[in-house]
């Protein structure tokens, strides 16, 4: 089956799971398998701009990542700074790409913090491409941010209660667009990702597939299944 416009999913998101299992596997030191699994989120950009995916999500770092042990947590706050200041740095690829943070990214230091706003400040009118890096991320999180949000709104007489409606709450979510398409690696479940925006995505497990092992030809794959399935949307 070749690709065509038709069946290219618009909005892929990506949980990525098996870091640390696939450091175990190859031998190496737990903390190596991030670096691996950093390395694979950058050819996944470059393989969804190839195929025409126009936006991208990927689960880089929950809520939840945060009780980790302060070692791993440490090292993967510094690789956050690396990357994002080698995505900064690579003028060619920012030309099309708009990057967005979705999430509680308060909850991290202030060095990540001001790299993470610096790349939306100097992205937001870039296209046609986007990438969402998901940190500090909990479905549930985003779903009671949005309501207090919305309950603020109406104390301050901005909005009125009868007014409230899906197309109201879904302006006050993270992220507004919704994913046509998500893939898990490692695992068989969601873990609260994109809780509101999933309610109609098609999903594709890859439990036997650790991030890290993730290759195109698995992209490829998980988008000739999303082409043959048929979405009806409720209807």
């Amino acid at each position: 089956m070749k690709l065509t416009e038709k069946i290219i999913p618009k909005h892929i998101g990506i949980i990525l799971d098996g870091n640390r299992r696939y450091a175990e596997k190859m031998g190496i030191n737990p903390l190596e398998g991030h670096e691996v699994g950093y390395e694979k989120v950058k050819k996944t950009m470059d393989w969804c701009k190839e195929l025409g995916v126009k936006e991208l999500t990927v689960y880089t770092f929950s809520t939840e990542n945060f009780a980790r042990p302060k070692k791993e947590v440490s090292f993967l706050m510094k690789l956050f700074e690396k990357a994002f200041k080698e995505l900064r740095d690579d003028k060619k690829k920012l030309k099309e790409l708009r990057i967005r943070f979705i999430g509680r990214i308060s909850m991290f230091s202030r060095t990540v913090q001001k790299i993470m706003n610096e790349l939306m400040d100097i992205t937001i009118n870039n296209g046609p491409y986007t990438i969402n890096f998901a940190m500090g991320y909990g479905g549930r999180s985003e779903i009671v941010d949005a309501t207090k949000k919305i309950i603020q709104q109406v104390k301050d007489g901005k909005l009125d209660i009868n007014d409230i409606n899906e197309e109201n709450f879904k302006k006050n979510l993270y992220l507004q667009s919704y994913p046509d398409l998500i893939i898990r690696t490692s695992e068989s479940r969601l873990s609260g990702f994109l809780m509101y925006q999933s309610a109609y995505s098609e999903i594709i497990f890859l439990p036997d597939k650790l991030w890290p092992e993730f290759e195109k030809d698995d992209l490829i794959k998980c988008i000739e299944e999303f082409s043959r399935r048929n979405r009806r949307f409720g209807k």
